[in-house]
């Protein structure tokens, strides 16, 4: 099974290879890398999408990342969306192939965009009209202007952003939380659905 891992690092040449290195030592073979967010103090965000080795632990390519200078790992889970990473243009590409339905559509594919567990879109009276498999099928309306982190549930780290009158809330549960990165690329994707459906 592919697991997600999330990881900060040095922002310099040689960071990648030396941390594909610590992951192959310890059973991991990786499949994909997607840069998350570049921060301004020389450091980056990785999503590292990987397979284990039979007999392999996730524990221990924790462990062999964080031996290694300047890197920590943010998080680490089984990635049930599949064995690749869903990026922003093939997202664009899906809702311009079916603009009358982006609107709906663009909630379909924001779990395995934004890898999380579930997406919902709520009116202001608190209706649920869209949600994916794993979302609450109540969910208590906030007024927001622009993407933001939300109040933590039991379960997930949640984050909403305005979508015309309704909300679109993300649930990603056990973490990690969600970057600045995340709210700003959710924000324009919302914002193309929108364009889109009204071309």
């Amino acid at each position: 099974m592919p697991f997600l891992l999330r990881v900060t690092l040095p922002d310099v040449p040689g960071s990648l290879g030396r941390l594909a290195g610590a992951i192959g030592e310890a059973g991991g073979d990786i499949e994909a890398i997607e840069i998350v967010e570049k921060r301004h103090d020389g450091t980056a965000v990785d999503d590292v999408l990987l397979e284990m080795a039979p007999g392999a632990m996730p524990d221990s390519i924790v462990s062999a990342c964080n031996a290694l200078d300047g890197v920590e790992v943010l998080w680490i889970s089984r990635y049930a969306a599949g064995g690749n990473l869903f990026l922003d243009l093939e997202v664009v590409e899906e809702l311009t192939a079916h603009p009358t339905e982006a609107l709906n559509r663009v909630i379909d594919l924001l779990p395995v965009t934004f890898r999380v567990d579930w997406a919902v879109r709520v009116g202001a009276d608190g209706t649920v009209s869209r949600r994916t498999e794993a979302a609450p099928t109540e969910f208590t309306w906030v007024e927001l202007d622009r993407p933001s982190r939300l109040p933590d549930d039991e379960v997930s780290v949640l984050c909403g952003a305005p979508l015309g009158d309704d909300l679109i809330v993300l649930g990603r549960r056990g973490g990690p939380e969600f970057l600045e990165s995340e709210l700003a690329r959710l924000g324009h994707l919302l914002g193309l659905a929108r364009s889109i459906n009204r071309a």
